[in-house]
C-alpha cells in the first residue's frame, strides 16, 4: 500500500468521525441547528448525527449509550440523568420561554387569565380543544406542572395526547382550532405560513425554558466519543457558539437567549 493511499484513508477516517446527539424537537424545528452545527463540523472535520425527539426520549438514548451528547430542556430530568451516572459535565446553553397559543378568537378567554394555571382552567372549563405533546418532552413536563398547579387532571374528548413533536403539535392544533403549550422558538418558526394561531398567554416567570447540554458518561459507556462531545460542549457554551445562538433570528425575532448576552 502506497503512502499516498494510507494518507488518503486516514483523511477519510478523520473526516468521517461522527458525533451522535439526541436533542429536542424545538432545537430542530426552530431551525437553530441548521446554523449552529456547520461551523463546529467544519472546525473539527466531523459530522453531527442529530436524533430529534422529546427530552424524555433524548435522555433515554443517553441512558442506553446510543448517543454521545444530549441537548435538552427539562432541568429536573437533566439533574436526575447526571445523578444516576448517565451524564457528566452538564452546562447551561440558552433559554427562551413557553407560551400558550390558540385561535385568534380565544373562545376560552385565556387572554384574561392572570396565571398559566388559570389559563388552563379556563380551557378545561370551556372544553376547548387542547393538543398535548404527550411525549414526556420538556414541553410536556412543563404542561403537566401547569395542570398540577391548576389542581386538575385533564381528560375527555377535548384533550388530545398526540405523542408528537412540537412542530406536529402546532400543526394539529391549527387544524383543530385548539390551544396548546409551545416553546416560543418553534412557534416563531411556524407562525408565518404554517399556523394562524396566536399567543394568548405569555410572560409568567414559571414559563422560563432553559436548555442544557450533557456529555454521556464515558465511564459507563466506554464506546462514546467523549473527547468530541466535550469539544461540542465547549463550542456551544463558548464565544463562537453563543454568538451563533444569540444572533439567530426567525422572522426578525430572537428565538433563544444566551446567558452571556443577558449577563446571567
Amino acid at each position: 500500500m502506497t503512502l499516498a493511499l494510507v494518507l488518503g484513508l486516514c483523511s477519510v477516517a478523520v473526516a468521517g468521525e461522527r458525533l451522535r446527539m439526541s436533542t429536542t424537537t424545538s432545537t430542530e424545528n426552530s431551525g437553530l441547528l441548521r446554523v449552529l452545527l456547520p461551523p463546529f463540523e467544519k472546525k473539527y472535520n466531523c459530522a453531527v448525527d442529530v436524533i430529534s425527539v422529546g427530552t424524555g426520549k433524548a435522555l433515554k438514548l443517553g441512558e442506553t449509550g446510543d448517543v454521545d451528547v444530549v441537548l435538552v430542556h427539562a432541568r429536573a430530568l437533566e439533574d436526575a440523568f447526571v445523578a444516576a451516572g448517565f451524564g457528566v459535565n452538564r452546562r447551561d446553553v440558552m433559554y427562551n420561554d413557553f407560551i400558550i397559543i390558540g385561535p385568534a378568537g380565544d373562545p376560552a378567554r385565556v387572554k384574561s387569565a392572570k396565571t398559566a394555571a388559570e389559563a388552563f382552567k379556563r380551557i378545561a372549563a370551556a372544553r376547548s380543544p387542547f393538543v398535548s405533546r404527550g411525549d414526556e418532552s420538556g414541553t410536556h413536563q412543563k404542561e403537566k406542572e401547569i395542570w398540577k398547579a391548576a389542581g386538575m387532571k385533564p381528560g375527555g374528548s377535548w384533550y388530545v395526547e398526540s405523542g408528537q413533536g412540537m412542530g406536529e403539535v402546532i400543526t394539529m392544533a391549527t387544524e383543530r382550532r385548539a390551544y396548546t403549550l409551545a416553546d416560543r422558538g418553534t412557534y416563531n418558526a411556524y407562525r408565518s405560513g404554517k399556523t394562524d394561531l396566536k399567543t394568548v398567554f405569555e410572560g409568567e416567570k414559571g414559563l422560563f425554558n432553559p436548555y442544557g447540554v450533557i456529555a454521556v458518561n464515558p465511564k459507563r459507556f466506554p464506546h462514546v466519543k467523549n473527547a468530541l462531545a466535550m469539544k461540542f460542549i465547549d463550542y456551544i457554551t463558548g464565544p463562537e457558539g453563543q454568538k451563533v445562538i444569540a444572533t439567530f433570528r426567525v422572522h426578525g425575532d430572537p428565538v433563544f437567549f444566551t446567558y452571556g448576552t443577558k449577563g446571567r
